[in-house]
């Protein structure tokens, strides 16, 4: 399943947007424009799939904190009310949170399905708790012979999805308004497929290289096709390309151009995996994990992540370029554009360089995030969500 659209409305910094998704997509822009927000879309997806939504934004700080920021929502005494809406509001804005998302799948052209989630505060009546997110609207919809086909669709309390057959029927299972369908009906094929592919996704929003980083510590010794999204497992992941797909090819080639005269060294696996590395002008030493710099270990690991056995369908990458050296952004970008090849790759970054060395590479254009009084929005993007120069 192949990302081909993302909807976003009223979250953060976006008022509302709709882009397509390539193979390879790289959003640029300043500080404070919003990229973080888009890719963060992505992950309220995802936590959709996994059936923890509702934690992910209570941790935000519930849904007061993350509607759209265009606009005030203030009750008299100056606290948070979606009932209050000043500032260019339009009817309905302000309350409502609202992500879709597009797939293609590669293995069966006449599945192209697209899932959508609206979001609001509880009813009065509802048995949750006042600042909850609580689903209030969500479907599945998918193209047949080129028309829309409902296989899941709910409405406040009710929820109702095809069946073995294709009837459509009521469901009866107890999900709460906290919960979503696209989780609690995984059951069903259609379904787990789109549940399937989004929790597949893996996201790296940089690596933690202080002393206690996950990074500096020896890997479990367990055959590892992933890198985690935390790092944790770089050693088992570098051990796994060495000693049991046996090609390190592309990873020492990576290694060899980022920092000329060194060699990346992965001994014998015994409890556990971990890797190090030795430099020319101190052959006889190999420096660890713990030994490394910020940079070389920050490297180290998105080599991991883009180089590793498996792939993931799909990878966002926030920032990568954080602790780099500028020498090293063309070997990133190397890095990056090979891994387009074997899996969908989004990038998001202030790092300009970077996305030069990505186009200069893949021939791939740099998509500019920019932020105006209608939220943040891509350069180039009309009103019908396509870009002017496609």
């Amino acid at each position: 399943m192949t990302l081909t659209a993302v909807e976003i409305t009223g979250y953060r910094s976006i008022r509302k947007i709709r882009f397509p998704v390539r193979q390879l997509t790289v959003l640029v822009g300043g500080n404070g424009v919003g990229k973080t927000n888009l890719y963060r879309s992505l992950e309220l997806l995802q936590a959709a799939a996994r059936g923890t939504l509702t934690d992910e934004i209570a941790r935000e700080g519930g849904l007061g904190s993350i509607f759209w920021a265009g606009g005030k929502n203030l009750s008299p005494d100056g606290g948070f009310d979606p009932k209050y809406r000043t500032d260019g509001y339009r009817k309905g804005e302000g309350n409502k949170l609202q992500l879709a998302a597009g797939f293609a799948d590669l293995a069966d052209g006449d599945f192209d399905p697209t899932y959508r989630l609206e979001l609001g505060f509880p009813t009065p009546t509802a048995a949750a708790f006042p600042n909850e997110a609580q689903v209030t609207h969500e479907s599945l919809d998918w193209q047949q012979r080129g028309k829309p086909v409902n296989l899941m669709e709910r409405k406040g309390g009710v929820i109702w999805a095809r069946d073995a057959e294709g009837r459509r029927e009521t469901v009866d299972d107890d999900v709460l308004a906290s919960e979503t369908a696209l989780a609690a009906l995984s059951g069903r094929t259609e379904i787990a497929l789109v549940r399937d592919s989004l929790i597949a996704w893996r996201f790296f929003h940089g690596f933690r290289t202080d002393a206690d980083s996950p990074l500096r510590r020896p890997s479990r010794a367990v055959t590892a096709p992933a890198l985690a999204s935390d790092g944790s497992n770089l050693g088992a992941v570098l051990a796994t390309l060495h000693h049991i797909r046996g090609d390190r090819v592309d990873l020492d080639r990576a290694v060899a151009d980022a920092f000329p005269g060194a060699e990346l060294v992965i001994p014998e696996v015994g409890d556990f995996a971990s890797f190090g590395m030795r430099y020319e002008e101190m052959p006889k030493r190999v420096f660890g994990p713990h030994e490394l710099s910020d940079g070389t270990l920050q490297f180290l690991a998105l080599a991991g992540a883009l180089l590793s056995y498996r792939l993931p369908p799909f990878i966002a990458l926030n920032e990568p370029e954080n602790s780099l050296h500028p020498s090293l952004l063309p070997v990133l970008a190397q890095l990056i554009v090979k891994a387009a090849e074997r899996s969908q790759i989004w990038v998001v970054t202030h790092a300009r360089d970077l996305a030069d060395a990505i186009a200069a590479e893949s021939g791939i254009l740099p998509r500019e995030v920019i932020r105006d009084d209608n939220g943040t929005w891509l350069d180039g993007l009309t009103q019908i969500g396509e870009f002017d120069d496609d």
